[in-house]
Formats: structure tokens, C-alpha cells, sequence
């Protein structure tokens, strides 16, 4: 009898739990996953292309016409400024990078309190510099030259405050079509920075020619305009994102790699 009774009990455990099952797998099930995120520089000696190039402008000029001061005043740009870096280290100390920059340049002169004037140039530049300082995180700074090729022109004309007139030009003549410059500026962490660079070159082309009513005129013979800007966001970080990525490339992180752990939850 005692057999039985076991058998009996046995039975109706297996029920249950069976019945349970049933009820657990329609449950919703959830997967916990955890993400690893690297962040390091290239190792020494090695190449690696970074986002970079110029952020927001802010513009300066000097501009006189005929010896006398022209009135301008600064101009700020946010469109379109975008670029990319080829950097190279050779230690952890120094290094040197190129790339392609486009950027927005240009001045806003008022030469009267009626008139204003907004001149800009869209430039696809190739810059070679120096950087030297704390590579992998820490504060740097980099200088060297650029030389910048002017693809588009533009102009507005505005009187009272009313805008009278604009027009864009491919490759224009009123600008040079090639424009050196020089600059400098550092990092304080991967993805901020300053950066300061200076024209060489007059910003018109004092050569330029226009046919007004029959008359032949060279508008910018007696002006005279250098330009600067200001930027930020000169970045030099390089990132990896996978675990997978960090198995295959090993040799390229260091001692002192920044790791995040990111937890996920999934609900089936």
C-alpha cells in the first residue's frame, strides 16, 4: 500500500509541475545582456581616421578701402562645416594628421548705416599639422597650415534692413581660387577643442573684372580684407564600441583603456 501511495504522490507532482511549466513558458521571458564599450586612441606608430575638422565659426576681418576703415562686424556660422582627420602618432607624445575640411567662411561689412554686405565662400581645405601633448586623453595642443580651395561663392545685398539682392557663383572670380592660411590650437578632452586660424591671402580677388552698364570696373581693386576665425570641436578621439572588434584587434589597447559596462534587459 505504501507503494501506491507513493506512486500516487509522485504522479501528482509530475502533474504539477507540469502544469506549471505550461504556465511558465507562456510567461514573458526576459534576457539580460551586458554591452562592453572601449574607448582608446591608435597605439604608437600606427594610422587611424578620426571625425574632426571644424565646428561652429566665428569670423573676424580687417577690411579697409583705400587706406580708410571699413566698418564690419563678426559673423557666426554653424552650417556646413564638416570634416575628417588622418592621424598618425609616433609616440604617445606626438604626432602629425591631414584630411579634408569643408567649411563656411566669409564677412559681413557695413560700410554706411544703410547699407550691410554678406559675403562667404565655401572652401574644401587640406590642412597638415603637428599635435604634441597628452595624446590619449588629456590636453594637447596641434598647429600647422591649410591650404583651402574656394568652390562657391555667395552674396547678399541689403538696404535699410531689406535684403535687394543675392547671388551665388561656382568657382567665382571675386575670391582666390586658392587661399593659405595658418593655425593653432589645443584639445582638453576627445571631443572638445579650440582652434584659431588666419588667411594669408586678401579674401577678394583685387584682380576681379565686371561689366556695369558698358563699363568695365574692378570693384575690389582698392579694398583690402584679412580674415580669421574661431572654432570648436576639433576632435582627434578615435572610439571602438564591440567586445567582438576588441578579440580581433587586441594589440591596439593599452594599459589604461577606458572600459563601460552597459546592462540591457530584453523582453521576449
Amino acid at each position: 500500500m505504501k507503494v501506491i501511495r507513493y506512486a500516487i504522490i509522485l504522479m501528482l507532482l509530475a502533474t504539477t509541475t507540469g502544469l506549471r511549466a505550461q504556465e511558465d513558458s507562456s510567461a514573458p521571458k526576459k534576457r539580460v545582456s551586458y554591452h562592453f564599450h572601449f574607448y582608446a586612441p591608435a597605439k604608437p606608430r600606427t594610422g587611424y581616421i578620426t571625425a574632426g575638422g571644424n565646428g561652429p565659426l566665428l569670423s573676424f576681418a580687417n577690411v579697409d578701402k583705400a587706406g580708410e576703415h571699413v566698418r564690419n562686424i563678426p559673423r557666426f556660422t554653424v552650417f556646413f562645416n564638416v570634416g575628417t582627420n588622418y592621424n598618425y602618432d609616433f609616440t604617445n607624445n606626438f604626432g602629425i594628421f591631414s584630411g579634408l575640411n569643408i567649411k563656411n567662411i566669409g564677412l559681413i561689412t557695413k560700410p554706411n548705416d544703410s547699407v550691410k554686405l554678406k559675403q562667404r565662400v565655401y572652401t574644401l581645405g587640406v590642412p597638415l599639422g603637428l599635435k604634441f601633448g597628452n595624446m590619449r586623453n588629456g590636453f594637447f595642443f596641434f598647429m600647422g597650415g591649410e591650404y583651402d580651395l574656394a568652390f562657391n561663392y555667395k552674396e547678399k545685398f541689403f538696404l535699410h534692413g531689406d535684403k535687394k539682392s543675392k547671388f551665388n557663383e561656382w568657382f567665382s572670380d571675386r575670391t582666390p581660387l586658392l587661399m593659405p592660411s595658418v593655425f593653432a590650437g589645443f584639445r582638453f578632452s576627445p571631443g572638445f577643442g579650440l582652434k584659431v586660424q588666419y588667411y594669408l591671402n586678401d579674401f577678394y580677388n583685387k584682380d576681379y573684372t565686371q561689366t556695369v552698364n558698358g563699363v568695365k570696373e574692378q570693384p575690389y581693386k582698392d579694398l583690402k580684407a584679412k580674415m580669421m576665425f574661431v572654432t570648436l570641436s576639433y576632435n582627434f578621439g578615435v572610439r571602438w564600441e564591440t567586445d567582438r572588434y576588441h578579440k580581433r584587434h587586441h594589440d591596439k589597447y593599452r594599459k589604461g583603456t577606458k572600459v563601460i559596462i552597459e546592462k540591457k534587459t530584453v523582453t521576449d
